[in-house]
């Protein structure tokens, strides 16, 4: 059946049926769901998305809930974030800056941002849950418990992160556009999302690819297809940088190991507590470090500034 909706990414009605994929993640539907990709722009978007049933295929063990990794691996993450946000947060140059990160949950990702470059004073997270205020407010950060087009202020952010967020909602043009409105003239927007025309994403195509995050990911985008979106909504690429996809690799192979009956993921213990997801994870981080010095990875880096407004 031919999707209602035109694409999330460019508008564009031509498409074609590229895969279905199922919640192999954390099991809380039997459903099927269809990926269409855009004829125009090659993004993929699921349709009809399920926006209704945020509360079912956002569980309360979802990872982003949970309590910080403190592993290894994560610590070297925090490590390299920090360096990645102090070099991108040089180039505005103010003596306070004010920071706001949408779906930050509690705010890890504004704790590296402000031990990485003291000058953040400032921070704001807007986000859907209402449980995580209180570990927002006990950090050290503002809270709005809503969607980020609801959100409104006099404040200009300096600086305003997504970090693997657009992909999650209805209408990614409105959010970027929503962000220009709150972003301040020297400032920037960090914006990390799957790349769709990766390699795992095509061997992985029609076997429930990681990236795909089924059914929460609604818009995955190429590089030029969320150029286009930023552009739409007014903003322009600063830099752009592929960044390794190890948690798609880590997911898929174990949805793999799955079929032929050698892992058990069940509903109570989703892939990403399985115990060889953080193994797998380091080892094919490793692997995309090294192959993208040459090579298309799958998850991308944006940094955004203020374009002209269209």
């Amino acid at each position: 059946m031919k999707p209602t909706q035109q694409c999330p990414c460019c508008g564009s009605d031509s498409f074609q049926e590229w895969t279905k994929a199922t919640d192999r993640e954390y099991r809380t539907t039997d459903e099927t769901f269809t990926l269409y990709r855009c004829n125009n722009c090659e993004s993929l978007y699921l349709h009809p998305v399920p926006i209704d049933r945020l509360s079912i295929i956002y569980p309360s063990n979802y990872y982003s809930f949970a309590e910080q990794n403190t592993s290894i691996i994560s610590s070297i993450k925090t490590g390299l974030d920090k360096r990645f946000f102090r070099q991108l947060s040089q180039s505005v140059k103010k003596q306070s800056l004010t920071a706001l990160d949408v779906g930050g949950g509690v705010g890890w990702e504004l704790n590296v941002l402000q031990e990485a470059d003291n000058r953040v004073k400032n921070t704001m997270i807007v986000d859907l849950d209402p449980d995580a205020a209180a570990g927002a407010a006990k950090n050290g950060h503002g809270y709005f418990c809503g969607r980020i087009e609801e959100y409104e202020t006099t404040t200009k952010y300096d600086i305003i992160l997504m970090l693997n967020l657009i992909e999650h909602v209805e209408f990614p043009s409105e959010v970027l556009k929503k962000c220009r409105e709150l972003l301040s003239d020297e400032g920037i927007i960090i914006i990390k999302t799957p790349n769709c025309d990766a390699l795992d994403a095509r061997i992985f195509r029609n076997r429930n690819w990681g990236g795909f995050h089924c059914p929460r990911h609604w818009t995955l985008f190429t590089k030029s297809s969320f150029e286009l979106c930023a552009k739409n909504a007014g903003l322009s690429v600063k830099t752009f940088s592929y960044t390794q996809g190890a948690p798609f690799w880590a997911t898929s192979t174990l949805f793999a190991l799955e079929n032929i009956g050698m892992v058990k993921i069940t509903k109570e213990r989703p892939v990403v507590y399985h115990p060889l997801y953080a193994p797998l994870t380091g080892i094919f981080a490793g692997f995309d470090f090294i192959r993208g010095i040459f090579a298309k990875t799958s998850q991308m880096f944006f940094v955004l500034e203020k374009g002209k407004q269209i």
